[in-house]
C-alpha cells in the first residue's frame, strides 16, 4: 500500500502552503490537493521538496492518501467554494471521517454544514485560523468548533502546530458546537477592526494636531509597546511609521492612498451584534470608518466646501502624547469589553457554553490581536467566571479611571479641531453610558407610549409590570406590544 498521511489539506494558497509546512514540521505526514494541479507540482518541487508531503492530483487520490479516520482540511475562499469542495469530497468519505473548514466562513454556514454532514455520518469542524501567513507557518491561533466527536482526533495536530503562550499554555482549545469556532474568530476580527481604528486615530491626531513626523510617531508607538499597550499591532505600527519608501525616499506611510479595504468579517460582527442586542459601538464605528474612507473623491469635495478653523490651543507634546496613550488604552478596554459581552450573549443564545478565559488565551499568541493585555482578560475571567463586564474587573477599572482625564482631553481636542475620532469618541460615549445610573430612556419610553401605546415600566413598581398613559385624553386603554430592553 502507498504511503498514507495523518492530515490532508485542500487549497495551496499562501496560508495553505504555510500551514502544511507547519504540520509536517511537527512530525505529521501531510497530503495536499489543489484545484489547479500545477500549484501542487510547484509546491512539491519548491518549498515542500524533501518533506514528508504527498502531492495528489484528484479528490479521489487525495482521500485515498489519508489514514482513517481521514482528517481533511479545506482552505479555500469562504462561501460557495467551500460547499463545492465538500460535495466533491463526500462520495469518497466514510462515516467517522472528519472535514475541517479553516477559512473565514460565516458561522451560520458552519452550523448548516455540520448538520448536513452529521446526517451522512461525517464529522465537521469549522476552525478560526488567525495570524496571517507567518502565523500559519510558525504557530497560529486556532479556534475549532463543530462536532465534538472530532476533537480527540484533531487535537494532537492542532495543539502541536498552534502558537505557544508559554511552556504549558497553547493558543488552541475546543470552542463549542456548530459554528462556535467561526463565531469566536468573527468576533476576533471585529475587535481587530477596532484595535486598528483606534491606532489610526492616534496616528491622525499626532500627525494633524501635534505636527509630528512619521519617524517621531514611530518612536512613540515603540515606547507604548513596552507598557500596557504591548501588542503585535502597536509593534508593527512603530515599524511601519519608521519605514522609508524606496522609490521616493519619503516615509512609506505618506505615499499610501487613504482608502481602506475589508473582507466582510467586521460587518458580520456588527450585524450579529445587532441581532444579539449587544452595543458593540466601537467595532461598528471601525467598520463605518472603513466605508467612509472609500468615498475618497467625495471627502476631497467636502474638505474644499466645508472648511473649519479654530483658535483652540493644542497642548504641548509632553501633555498630549501621554493623554493619547491613555485614550488608546481606555478605548481598547471598551472595545474588548464589548466583544466579550457579545461572546457571552452568543453563548447564552445558542447554548455554546463559551469559555471567555479560554478565548482570551487562544488570542494571547499567534493571532493578529495578540497582546499582553489579553493575559489580564484571562486573569479577570479566571478570577470571576461570571464577571458581568470587563469594565468592572479591578485591573481594567483602575486603568480606565487613571486614563479618564486624558481620554476626555483627547476627544475634546479632536472635536474642537475638527478631526474625526469615531472609535475613541464612541468608546467614551459607551463608558459614560455604562457608568450612568439613570439614562434619559425614560423620556424615550414616554414618547413611544405617546405615539404608539408601547407601554413603559415604572420606578415605583416591580420590573416586568407594564403601564400605559392616555397622554392626549383621546386615546383608549388598548396598548401595542411592550418592549425588549
Amino acid at each position: 500500500m502507498a504511503q498514507q498521511a495523518d492530515f490532508g489539506l485542500i487549497g495551496l494558497g499562501v496560508m495553505g502552503e504555510n500551514l502544511v509546512l507547519n504540520v509536517e514540521s511537527k512530525g505529521f505526514p501531510v497530503a495536499v490537493y489543489n484545484r489547479t494541479t500545477e500549484k501542487v507540482d510547484a509546491f512539491l518541487s519548491g518549498r515542500a521538496k524533501g518533506r514528508n508531503i504527498i502531492g495528489t492530483r484528484s479528490i479521489e487520490e487525495f482521500v485515498a492518501s489519508l489514514k482513517p479516520p481521514r482528517k481533511a482540511m479545506i482552505l479555500v475562499k469562504a462561501g460557495k467554494p467551500v460547499d463545492a469542495v465538500i460535495e466533491q469530497l463526500l462520495p469518497h468519505l466514510d462515516p467517522g471521517d472528519i472535514v475541517i473548514d479553516g477559512g473565514n466562513s460565516y458561522w451560520p454556514d458552519t452550523t448548516r454544514r455540520r448538520q448536513f454532514l452529521k446526517e451522512k455520518g461525517i464529522l465537521f469542524v469549522g476552525t478560526g485560523v488567525s495570524g496571517g501567513e507567518e502565523g500559519a507557518l510558525h504557530g497560529p491561533s486556532l479556534m475549532p468548533g463543530g462536532d465534538p466527536e472530532a476533537w480527540p482526533h484533531i487535537q494532537p495536530i492542532f495543539q502541536a502546530i498552534a502558537a505557544k503562550v508559554n511552556e504549558k499554555e497553547v493558543a488552541c482549545d475546543w470552542v463549542g458546537e456548530d459554528g462556535a469556532g467561526h463565531f469566536v474568530k468573527m468576533v476576533h476580527n471585529g475587535i481587530e477592526y477596532g484595535d486598528i481604528q483606534i491606532i489610526c486615530e492616534a496616528y491622525h491626531l499626532m500627525r494633524d494636531l501635534a505636527g509630528m513626523t512619521p519617524s517621531e510617531m514611530g518612536d512613540v508607538f515603540a515606547e507604548w509597546n513596552t507598557g500596557d499597550l504591548d501588542s503585535y499591532l502597536i509593534e508593527i505600527t512603530s515599524e511601519i511609521l519608521r519605514k522609508t519608501d524606496e522609490e521616493t525616499g519619503k516615509p512609506a506611510v505618506d505615499v499610501i492612498l487613504d482608502v481602506a479595504g475589508q473582507k466582510g468579517t467586521g460587518r458580520w460582527t456588527v450585524v450579529d451584534g445587532l441581532d444579539l442586542g449587544q452595543p458593540i459601538t466601537l467595532i461598528a464605528e471601525a467598520v463605518f470608518s472603513r466605508n467612509l474612507s472609500s468615498f475618497k473623491e467625495l471627502r476631497e469635495k467636502g474638505a474644499a466646501a466645508l472648511p473649519y478653523r479654530t483658535g483652540a490651543q493644542v497642548p504641548p507634546r509632553e501633555v498630549l502624547v501621554p493623554a493619547l496613550e491613555g485614550a488608546v488604552l481606555a478605548s481598547k478596554i471598551v472595545s474588548y469589553a464589548q466583544g466579550f459581552g457579545m461572546i457571552d450573549a452568543a453563548s447564552r443564545e445558542y447554548g455554546w457554553k463559551l469559555n471567555k478565559g479560554s478565548t482570551a488565551l487562544m488570542w494571547r499568541a499567534g493571532c493578529i490581536i495578540r497582546s499582553v493585555f489579553l493575559g489580564h482578560i484571562k486573569e479577570a475571567y479566571d478570577a470571576d467566571p461570571e464577571l458581568a463586564n470587563l469594565l468592572l474587573a479591578p485591573w481594567f477599572r483602575d486603568r480606565l479611571l487613571a486614563a479618564q482625564e486624558g481620554w476626555r482631553l483627547v476627544v475634546s481636542l479632536a472635536a474642537l479641531h475638527g478631526l474625526p475620532t469615531p472609535a475613541m469618541s464612541s468608546a467614551l460615549g459607551f463608558f459614560d453610558g455604562f457608568r450612568c445610573g439613570r439614562l434619559p430612556a425614560n423620556l424615550l419610553q414616554a414618547m413611544r407610549d405617546y405615539f404608539g401605546a408601547h407601554t413603559y415600566e415604572r420606578l415605583d413598581k416591580p420590573r416586568g409590570e407594564f403601564f400605559h398613559t392616555n397622554w392626549t385624553g383621546q386615546g383608549g386603554s388598548t396598548t401595542a406590544s411592550s418592549y425588549n430592553a
